[in-house]
């Protein structure tokens, strides 16, 4: 309460001429001069002072208004804004129809300076709709300071899509994701935002399509069940929800291709760029395979002697008609302990578009490649799905090996992954306050082998310590995030590598280049994150 009345009894200064350093003081710590930091006072305003901030805003807004006219923006185009994405260019962003220069909040943005500069050059409404703080009013009463213009009219909404590209009906997508294509879109989530939660909300969950989205109509929807002996079964959406029980799992999915940027510094690879952002967790929610499959006439173990497999087939096709395809081994799509499931709910809502909508296959602790989207038959047969995906592609290769000699028959198509870590937070390159340093990253194994451990080293491996691995745990299906916390002195150069065990002690190896393949696929070597440290 005294702070609220001191508050109040002093003008504050503009948020524009607060110190622009003072969010990287850590709280409470010493700033120049012997005083406290800035930033305890920045909390104060935007957190416990909010209310004080906004109604003396509102009341010089009314004086201001009554003594002047209000002021005549000049118009930009959404192209224009996207050009000032960088504090050396002014850091533009848009909020509805006006266009704010945000520059000067940047260093006191409260998330902290990486958090704004995702959404510079475009709009904030898909970065706030992630904060609920962002909906109080007096968050856009402090952003209207910073006002520069107005969008033009024609600029007000996105243009419409091209009806003739195949790829026209894509949904839209989060801003935050970082493209790796767009026809098909493929993206990630930017690592500062990968570990935010334990679960990655939907719209910034990574995306990997093969070919354009499908527009499904719910209502006549049907999912074929067929296998040997003349056993089929059709359900519709309304069918799979109603005639089954409701099952829920949550399961890191991660793309065989993750971490692909680092074996293309070894040597050159085919296939997308992908950072450490091709992986995400969820809680999915469904039919159990299992359940569909014994519905349908099969049982617990396959039709005849020999290895059985259930293939999948989506409603994604090519020009030809061709679908995206993909089969797992019979064994682990009846196995109750697989719990492989038939989702329709993706973290408690409808499965987004980009996600499978309105059927998936989610296969827990195996490549992502095999958790078929846009579901439309599922067939028990005594051979492995003829897909392209799965035959000649997705598959690991000795170093050696290049595309004048590669032979696809000769290797199996990957299930299960291999253990795999990385390191969120710092970013390479980055310059971390002295003092202590905050380390944060993901650990996952296929096959539901759980992370016991995460080791990790601030001088490149030559000493080690283990990271805590605090917070929601699931089952092996889920990835552990990890965190540790040491001191550094300033002017040092950190080398931080993080290395994760699973449960059956398998580690991930220290290099890149004795796991080169020519697919770029299965990168789990150490992850490396150079630092340097500042007073």
């Amino acid at each position: 309460m005294l702070l609220l009345r001191a508050m109040a009894g002093r003008r504050l200064p503009p948020l524009t001429q607060l110190h622009r350093g003072c969010s990287r003081l850590a709280a409470g710590s010493a700033a120049p001069g012997g005083h406290r930091g800035a930033a305890p006072v920045l909390a104060a305003l935007l957190g416990l002072g909010a209310v004080l901030a906004y109604g003396e805003r509102r009341r010089r807004s009314a004086q201001a208004a009554q003594a002047t006219p209000a002021p005549q923006y000049p118009r930009y185009t959404r192209a224009e804004v996207a050009r000032h994405r960088t504090p050396a260019d002014r850091v533009w962003v848009t909020h509805g129809t006006e266009v704010f220069d945000v520059t000067d909040f940047v260093e006191l943005h409260p998330g902290g300076p990486d958090k704004l500069l995702l959404a510079a050059g475009g709009p904030l409404e898909p970065f706030w709709a992630l904060y609920a703080v962002h909906s109080q009013p007096h968050v856009l009463e402090l952003l209207r300071d910073y006002k520069v213009g107005e969008l033009s009219p024609e600029e007000a909404a996105p243009p419409p899509g091209d009806t003739q590209d195949p790829f026209a009906g894509d949904p839209p997508r989060h801003p935050a994701l970082r493209v790796n294509s767009l026809k098909p879109f493929n993206a990630e989530p930017p690592p500062e935002l990968l570990t935010q939660s334990f679960l990655t909300p939907n719209e910034l969950f990574f995306t990997r399509n093969h070919l354009p989205v499908p527009a499904v109509e719910p209502g006549s929807y049907r999912l074929r069940v067929e296998g040997p002996g003349g056993r089929s079964l059709s359900l519709s959406l309304e069918e799979l929800r109603g005639r089954f029980p409701k099952h829920e799992v949550t399961a890191t999915l991660q793309c065989a291709g993750n971490r692909r940027s680092e074996m293309s510094r070894v040597r050159p690879v085919k296939g997308l760029a992908w950072d450490i952002g091709a992986i995400s967790t969820a809680r999915w929610g469904g039919a159990r395979l299992r359940d569909v499959l014994l519905h349908a006439g099969f049982g617990d173990h396959p039709p005849a002697e020999g290895e059985w497999h259930v293939c999948f087939e989506g409603l994604d096709v090519d020009a030809s008609g061709t679908p995206y395809g993909a089969s797992i081994p019979f064994h682990r799509a009846i196995s109750a302990e697989a719990e492989v499931l038939l989702a329709y709910e993706m973290n408690g809502q409808e499965l987004p578009r980009d996600h499978g909508f309105p059927v998936r296959v989610v296969v827990p602790g195996v490549v992502g490649a095999r958790s078929v989207k846009w579901l439309r038959s599922v067939a028990v047969s005594p051979a492995e799905s003829p897909s392209h995906w799965q035959q000649n592609d997705y598959k690991g290769f000795c170093p050696s090996v290049d595309w004048d000699t590669v032979d696809f028959r000769a290797a199996p198509a990957i299930q299960e992954l291999p253990v795999q870590s990385a390191i969120t937070e710092p970013r390479p390159g980055a310059a971390v306050p002295e003092g202590e340093l905050t380390v944060k990253g993901y650990a996952w194994s296929g096959g539901g082998r759980e992370v016991v451990r995460v080791d990790v080293s601030l001088d490149g491996g030559r000493t080690w310590r283990a990271a805590e691995l605090p917070g929601q745990r699931g089952r092996g299906w889920a990835w552990a995030l990890w965190e540790l916390r040491a001191p550094v002195a300033a002017g040092s150069r950190l080398d931080i590598v993080c290395k994760a065990v699973d449960r059956s002690y398998n580690v991930q190896p220290d290099t890149v280049a004795p796991i080169w393949n020519l697919r770029g696929v299965l990168s789990n070597a150490w992850h490396r994150v150079p630092v340097t440290v500042t007073r």
